[in-house]
């Protein structure tokens, strides 16, 4: 079912649109059939819930014979938080308006794991800004041809997120509310390095083993120590060692806090 796991998908294919809300339409008319399986799919799943740090579709067409199934979405002025990055490399350090990003980020996926949803693809390439800079968590299927540098397939026929992934979701295919919070930490990561690329210099293929061994990712030029820390904690081995999304949650609120005293 992709790269978003929960109990059921519901029945109806088709939800109704909200007209009087901006919008920004997916045509997927190139992609193939698992593609737009995939993406419809998820979409639908994500339909079924509301929180303003989560991008849910406003409505999903798929007219009889049609080739091109649609997803119509809000409008998020800003689009996606990976571009957003990347457009703004030359800033450096870990500023509270970083930290705020993260906030939004884990304010989503806490809504998610209280309604019993895995994500399983947890990255800044998975995430919007809106006209407020505030960060949606999405479940975009085409992020895998938006960021093809980000996905690579290992002997199989499935395209995964391997430099986010967790030990056991790389080793076992094991996901779960711990192997999110694994790739949160890479998010975190993301978000102080400016969208680097997670591991660059490690191949896809060697990941595991490298994990296996106990190395990680390092400590970003100007990240606070702090933040490294609970970068680290996220991809301990042990999944009941590393924090739940709501406690980190609460060190991140603080931590904002603390920075904006220094402002």
């Amino acid at each position: 079912m992709g790269f978003i796991s929960a109990l059921s998908l519901p029945k109806d294919p088709i939800f109704p649109l909200q007209t009087t809300r901006h919008f920004n339409i997916n045509d997927v008319y190139a992609a193939t059939k698992i593609q737009t399986s995939l993406l419809i799919s998820e979409g639908a799943l994500l339909a079924n819930f509301s929180h303003e740090n989560l991008l849910t579709p406003l409505g999903i067409c798929l007219a009889t014979g049609s080739t091109r199934p649609l997803l119509i979405y809000p409008h998020c002025s800003y689009g996606n938080l990976k571009k957003f990055l990347l457009e703004r490399r030359c800033a450096t350090g870990v500023g509270v308006h970083l930290v705020a990003l993260a906030v939004g980020a884990a304010r989503g996926l806490v809504y998610l794991h209280a309604s019993r949803i895995v994500h399983r693809d947890v990255a800044t390439r998975n995430c919007v800004i809106d006209e407020n800079l505030q960060v949606k968590i999405a479940d975009n299927a085409l992020s895998r041809d938006l960021f093809p540098e980000d996905y690579h397939c290992l002997c199989d026929s499935e395209n995964r997120p391997i430099k986010w992934m967790a030990l056991e979701a790389l080793q076992h295919a094991q996901f779960s509310s711990s192997s999110d919070v694994w790739s949160f930490g890479v998010l975190l990561w993301e978000l102080a390095t400016f969208a680097q690329q997670p591991y660059a210099e490690v191949d896809p293929f060697e990941v595991g083993v490298f994990l296996r061994d106990g190395y990680r990712l390092t400590q970003p030029v100007n990240c606070p120590d702090e933040l490294f820390t609970v970068m680290s904690c996220c991809w301990l081995t042990a999944t009941e060692a590393r924090p739940s999304l709501v406690q980190l949650l609460a060190f991140l609120q603080d931590f904002e806090t603390a920075l904006a005293q220094y402002i």
